[in-house]
This record gives C-alpha cells, structure tokens and sequence, in this order.
C-alpha cells in the first residue's frame, strides 16, 4: 500500500528501507509494509529493514548525550528510531526496565555472570510495549485514524494501553483462546477487540485484509517493519546498563555486549529486534563485537528451530500447540531476521518441551526474584539447555529477556507453583504445616 499520507517531516538518520530477499532499497515514505516481492499474506518475503546513517548519526550524536538524557526510556534513543519528532511518541514511560545481576540463579546453572533484562516491568506489562510505542507515534505523524493488530495477547495489550495513552482509536485482533488476563487488558483500555474463532494465523490474516479494506495503520509483527525498530532498543538497554554494571570487569565504556543473549521466540520479531539493536551499536562503533543470540521455541512451536536445523530460509508451518501462549505461532510471520540472527551472529535455535518452561517459572522466581510468563521462563529453559549442551561456558557473560510479566497468565504460574496449604485457623495448624513442609520451611 503506498502512503499518501505521510507527513513531509522524515527521520533525520533514516535513509530508506532494504527488502531482505531481493535487495530493493525503498526511500522513507514509499512504501508502507513490505517488498513488492512479497505477496500480500502468508509468507515472510519481502520483509524491509530500516537503513540508518551511521556515520551521521555518530558526529551528530556521541554516546555520552544519550546516556545524559535525562529520558530514561526509549525516548532517549530517538536518533535510532525511524520518527520525525520525539514528541511522537506516547505520553507514557516504556523502556529502562532493570537488568538484574541474579547471583543464585547463576550458580544453580554453573555460571558466573547471568542477568536478567525484566521486560514485564513496563506499562503493560511485555516487551511489546516498545513496539506499539512506535506503532502509535508513526500513526500519529501519518495522520491515521485507527491502528490494528493481530496478536495472541501481547502485542494487543501494549497496543491497547499505548493508545489510549495518546488518545489514538486502535481495534484488536486475537484468537478467542487468549487467556483472559490479557483481554481483560484491551477492554479496560478501550480498544475495540474482535475475538476470532480461529488460530492466531487466522486473526492475522483477518487483520491484514481489514486495514487494507479500511485504511487502517497496520502494527502487526513481521508485517510493518517499523516494530523492530522498537524491539531493538531492549538491546541498547542492555549494552549501556551492562556497562554500568561491569566496569570492573570490561572497564569503563558507554555500552557493552554480552557474550549470549537467551530470548523465547514465536513470530520471530523480537528476536530480529535484539539483533538489530547490537548492529547499531557495533555500526556506531559503541561496542566491539556481536553477542551469540539463542533463539528459544517449545517443541509444540518449533517452526523456526525446524528450519535452523534444517538450513532453511523459509519455514515450514507446524501446528503449533504450546502452553507458552505468547510463543505459540504455526507459520512465523518474521523468520527471515529470526534467522538471520542466530547464524550471523554464531548462536543457535534450541526447543525445549513444555514442562521445562513451565518448571523454570519457579527459579526465575524463586533465586531471582522474576515473574514470567511461560514465554519469558522459556529463555531460561533454553539456557539451562545449553548449559547443559555446552554453548555457554560458564565464565561467560549471559543475559536472559523475560518477555512478559507472570500475571499475564497467572494459570501457568499456579501450575507451575501449585496450591496453597488450606488449614484451619490455630497455631497446632502451622506447626504441622510446617512439618509436612520441612524442605520448604523459612528460614528462622
């Protein structure tokens, strides 16, 4: 769809936008969505990227000005987002979530220097508030009436809660199965949701077909590539609180990269994201190398672990069946970046089963001090996985992102947790309860 309505104002960094397939550099404003190589649905060809003056942006901007802003969110990163004005973005705080040094939960897996970079800390609680946050303020430069998407929960509560921050109409696609935690979020924020009875693939080909019929602005994952622009920043996040958090180990620096990043993956998109956040930095010539990203799928989602395995560009879809909502996609819409990530940058795709997800709640929990969602617990799991596989050695510098906060599906966590000890109300009650429950006990 090409866009008429795109203000004259562009990006003072952004030069234009590459498809990843055929190669076609687009000028900003041109194109919408995708490569004309792309057909309209069902397929992840065509997938643009955001191209960025670097060397520009570097004179322009040092390092240190960012880290001075006294915006401590995504807004400070401005000059590495595809907008025209910092005002854009909603009135709301997202971003400068903490990266927590978990010391008990490292040594439980044998290593030394673990973190844990908790995105269910911002306003809706997941790491898609940086997207959405994006989604609304390039809407609100192009004059669009209404923003949509289609998502399994997530993205549609960032969404919902983004917009109705900035006064901005939006509609909301999910599957009828999302949990209803995460409904509850779209309704209370006002958003009109249109319940699907149908996959999570079905509300988003429905999406996509409604805002071409409507002129609506599209932020659904894989599709508009503007989202991964958003994503990114958790990775410019994480190299500037790492830096902070390890001058006694790597000396003083504005930013700094981990040597893995552990993240879950369904659609692909965030992943593509962290990616693409490190490329910035090391473009800039603010870190000196790429980390090693892990991408973490379940066993019941495992489309794009499939085509890692296989040497695949293109997955081929599953029927997808994951507890891990948030992670469950049967055709990934953004594989392409996903991939490319874990190959160009030496990690790997790993699947670990359902109740390895739902059992690395409880550390995240218990020695760290982390609510997750299923999803977010996934990454752990993924990392106990290759510990146990060897890919990370245990002086290495890891980081885990927790994509969702555990009140998302507060099911998951009750499963995972179990039940609370009923007893009557005297004293004799506690005692034996305590006894029943030795291994468990408080400390006196």
């Amino acid at each position: 769809m090409a866009t008429s309505a795109i203000v004259q104002e562009q990006p003072p960094f952004v030069v234009g936008l590459r498809c990843l397939r055929c190669g076609t550099t687009y000028r900003v404003g041109e194109l919408d969505y995708v490569c004309s190589c792309r057909p309209n649905t069902g397929s992840d060809l065509g997938t643009l990227d955001v191209i960025y003056d670097y060397q520009a942006l570097a004179q322009a901007i040092p390092p240190g000005q960012l880290m001075a802003d006294p915006d401590r969110g995504i807004g400070r990163f401005w000059p590495l987002l595809p907008l025209a004005r910092r005002e854009s973005l909603p009135p709301l705080p997202v971003g400068d979530t903490p990266l927590l040094a978990v010391p008990r939960l490292a040594d439980s897996l044998g290593l030394r220097h673990l973190f844990i970079k908790d995105d269910g800390r911002n306003p809706s609680a997941s790491l898609k508030d940086r997207a959405s946050a994006i989604a609304v303020a390039r809407a609100r430069e192009q004059g669009a009436a209404v923003v949509a998407t289609a998502s399994t929960g997530n993205a549609a509560a960032a969404l919902a809660v983004l917009s109705a921050a900035a006064g901005q109409p939006n509609v909301i696609f999910v599957p009828k199965a999302a949990p209803p935690a995460k409904i509850a979020q779209l309704l209370v924020h006002g958003s009109l949701v249109l319940a699907v009875d149908g996959s999570y693939d079905q509300a988003y080909d429905l999406c996509l077909a409604a805002c071409r019929e409507f002129g609506w602005y599209n932020r659904s994952t894989g599709y508009n590539p503007y989202m991964t622009e958003g994503k990114k920043t958790v990775s410019l996040e994480i190299g500037a609180q790492l830096a902070q958090a390890q001058t006694d180990l790597a000396g003083p620096a504005p930013f700094l990269a981990p040597d893995a990043v552990f993240v879950s993956v369904g659609d692909g998109c965030i992943l593509g994201g962290v990616h693409k956040g490190f490329q910035d930095l090391l473009a800039l010539g603010w870190i000196d190398r790429m980390p090693r990203l892990y991408g973490v799928q379940s066993t019941r989602s495992a489309a794009l672990y499939n085509a890692w395995r296989a040497g695949r560009e293109v997955p081929a879809p599953v029927e997808a069946t994951t507890r891990a909502d948030s992670i469950s996609v049967d055709a990934p819409r953004d594989p392409f970046k996903a991939l490319r990530a874990v190959r160009e940058t030496g990690g790997a795709f790993l699947a670990v089963p359902d109740e390895a997800i739902l059992a690395a709640i409880l550390p995240l929990a218990r020695l760290a001090g982390v609510f997750a969602e299923p999803a977010g617990a996934a990454a752990l799991a993924g990392l106990a996985q290759a510990v146990e596989q060897g890919l990370v050695r245990p002086d290495e510098t890891v980081v885990v992102i927790n994509t969702g906060s555990g009140l998302k599906d507060v099911g998951a966590a009750m499963e995972a947790g179990g039940a609370p000890v009923v007893i009557p109300p005297t004293l004799e009650a506690v005692r034996k309860a305590l006894a029943d429950s030795s291994g468990r006990r408080p400390q006196d």
